[in-house]
C-alpha cells in the first residue's frame, strides 16, 4: 500500500508542477516570443530596405529609370520593348542553309 502511495506521489507531482502550474505554459511563451523576435527582425530589416528604395525613387534618376524599365516596361523614345514571358516554346533562329 505504501509503494502503491510513493509511486502515485512520484507521478502526480512532476505532473502536477508541469501541467497544471505555469511552466508549461512559461515554456510555450517563450518559444512564441522567439518567433515573433525574430519575425519582428526580418520585417525591421524589409521595412529599412523600402525606406532606402524610397528614398532613392525620391532623388536618383537611375532607380526610377530601373523601375520605369522593370516593373512597368516603359522603355526610351526611339526603343522597342518586347515581352517574351508567357513563351511556350524556346525562340531559335532559323539554321542557315536549311529550309523549313
Amino acid at each position: 500500500m505504501a509503494v502503491a502511495f510513493v509511486a502515485c506521489a512520484l507521478g502526480y507531482i512532476p505532473y502536477h508542477l508541469y501541467a497544471r502550474s505555469g511552466f508549461a505554459r512559461m515554456l510555450d511563451l517563450r518559444r512564441d516570443l522567439h518567433a515573433l523576435e525574430t519575425r519582428n527582425a526580418e520585417l525591421r530589416s524589409e521595412t529599412d530596405r523600402l525606406g532606402r528604395e524610397a528614398e532613392a525613387l525620391r532623388s536618383d534618376l537611375r532607380a526610377i529609370e530601373r523601375v520605369a524599365r522593370e516593373e512597368v516596361g516603359w522603355g526610351r523614345r526611339g526603343e522597342i520593348v518586347l515581352d517574351l514571358e508567357g513563351l511556350d516554346a524556346p525562340v531559335t533562329a532559323p539554321t542557315p542553309g536549311k529550309r523549313r
